[in-house]
């Protein structure tokens, strides 16, 4: 556990550096006033002055950190203060930590597809990469059929039909579709060892034969590195699209209260799911951090307050009002909308730990 512990600090530093990077490159580059820049939150474990003028701070809470530019009225006579600069300037800022955090997923999924990414195999990936560690995989296993009865499971690897030259899902369903009401031996990969299963082809509702899975083919690809850098940029507006629809639809039955429709977790359970990536190599890994960065900037970019999109929509206000919101009204805001999140995640947190329950067991059984 120690080592997931530190692996998972070691990438949660990764992408708050990367954020907390942008708004600070960002006030620089606009000419503001930069007090502090820290990664964690408090207490503070060190911290120097830089040469800069701006205090540098590593703090004892991994979970976020902040370029502190003092939006307070004590700075009204600093013409270098960030709430004297113009509001596209202090929109620039705010919104370089989001796109920091972009930037970053199109980075590592550049560089994963450089040295070969597992997804699906589809003719753009034969043609234009190389493709290794080819396989058939089964990804739904619908109730009440075949290979639900023979214990088929998700994550599967097909590895011979009745030892025909299977080398494709084309292949097996032109095979099983003359095969209805006979008996099929389904070679398979489960847990690390082959198992053969004889398996009943049954008539689908579409008419054609088949046992009740769906399969998709899957393998190692990599691209040349104008192509990796290509697809790394599709592949993270394409997750981008996925994620929002997500989030909207966990917005939407919030709001008309019904179940989540997905598994949310906190620091807890991302440490975990991070120990546990990690132990299927650097490349499962780095496609897993860049997941986690594209999360990160969605989730900031919600216009919700603390969050950098909650920044953003009081600027936004400010435009439409023609003059800035009480500072003093938006930090209550802004500190009544940190404190829920922070109570939202300890009730994710505690969740999380029954949910992983077995995992810190195990933890304190050995130290015992």
């Amino acid at each position: 556990m120690l080592t997931t512990v530190l692996i998972f600090l070691i990438v949660l530093g990764i992408l708050v550096l990367v954020h907390e990077l942008g708004h600070f490159l960002t006030a620089k580059l606009m000419g503001m006033k930069i007090y502090e820049f820290a990664i964690g939150f408090p207490p503070k474990i060190w911290s120097k002055k830089g040469k800069d003028g701006v205090i540098y701070s590593i703090n004892a809470i991994p979970l976020g950190g902040f370029v502190n530019l003092r939006e307070t009225e004590s700075e009204a006579s600093d013409p270098n203060s960030f709430v004297n600069k113009k509001p596209w300037k202090r929109a620039v800022v705010i919104l370089a930590g989001v796109a920091m955090n972009f930037l970053l997923c199109v980075v590592l999924l550049s560089f994963g597809f450089m040295f070969g990414l597992p997804q699906s195999v589809d003719q753009d990936a034969l043609n234009s990469g190389q493709v290794t560690d080819y396989k058939i995989q089964v990804v739904t296993v619908l109730d009440d059929k075949p290979a639900k009865t023979a214990g088929v499971e998700i994550g599967d690897v097909l590895l011979a039909v009745d030892d025909q030259n299977i080398k494709s899902v084309k292949d097996l369903v032109a095979y099983t579709g003359t095969k209805i009401g006979d008996t099929v031996n389904f070679k398979f990969l489960h847990n690390k060892q082959e198992v053969t299963k004889p398996i009943e082809i049954a008539e689908l509702e579409n008419g054609k034969g088949g046992i009740g899975v769906g399969l998709v083919e899957t393998g190692i690809v990599s691209y040349p590195v104008h192509l990796a850098v290509w697809h790394g940029i599709k592949l993270t507006l394409a997750l981008t699209k996925e994620f929002v629809l997500a989030f909207v639809n966990i917005f939407k039955n919030l709001i008309i209260g019904q179940p989540l429709g997905v598994q949310v977790s906190g620091p807890v359970g991302i440490a975990v799911l991070t120990g546990q990536v990690a132990k299927l190599g650097i490349i499962y890994l780095l496609q897993f951090t860049a997941l986690l960065s594209l999360n990160l900037a969605i989730i900031n970019a919600i216009p919700f307050p603390a969050f950098d999109g909650g920044h953003i929509l009081f600027i936004i206000i400010e435009k439409i009002r023609r003059k800035p919101v009480d500072k003093k009204i938006e930090g209550i805001i802004h500190t009544i909308g940190f404190s829920l999140l922070m109570l939202l995640i300890i009730v994710i947190t505690f969740q999380d730990i029954l949910r992983y329950s077995h995992f810190f067991s195990n933890f304190f059984s050995n130290l015992i």
